[in-house]
């Protein structure tokens, strides 16, 4: 099992960007798909982005529109989330999380969560 804990969020003005840090530890991290999830008030955990163990392929949401971009330094132990044009709607939880094996798939849950970071938008 991976550990994991994120990091990066915060209060932003719409139009700003941020970038979201998720530390791995415990077993080898490249063995992992990632994604990354939001929760917003009143709404259920959805997904936004995804990436395999290699960090070869990439998923997002249609939602987003190219402006989020998910990645990966195994080397490090750290995935990423470079969220940019936030908009209000971009409001909530973001959570990383692993899935079991190295391909990523929108609709196997992962079996590993952190504990979340928050990011505002205002406007």
């Amino acid at each position: 099992q991976v550990h994991l804990v994120e990091s990066g969020g915060g209060l932003v003005r719409a139009g700003g960007s941020l970038k979201l840090a998720c530390a791995a530890s415990g077993d080898t991290f490249g063995d992992y798909a990632m994604g990354w999830y939001r929760q917003s008030t009143a709404k259920e955990r959805e997904f936004i982005a995804g990436i395999s163990g290699s960090g070869v392929a990439t998923y997002y949401a249609d939602s987003l529109k190219g402006r989020f971009t998910i990645s990966r330094d195994n080397a490090k132990n750290m995935g990423f989330l470079q969220m940019n044009s936030l908009k209000p709607e971009d409001t909530g939880v973001y959570f990383c999380g692993t899935l079991s094996g190295a391909l990523f798939s929108r609709t196997r849950k992962p079996n590993s969560w952190g504990q979340g970071t928050r990011v505002t938008v205002f406007s």
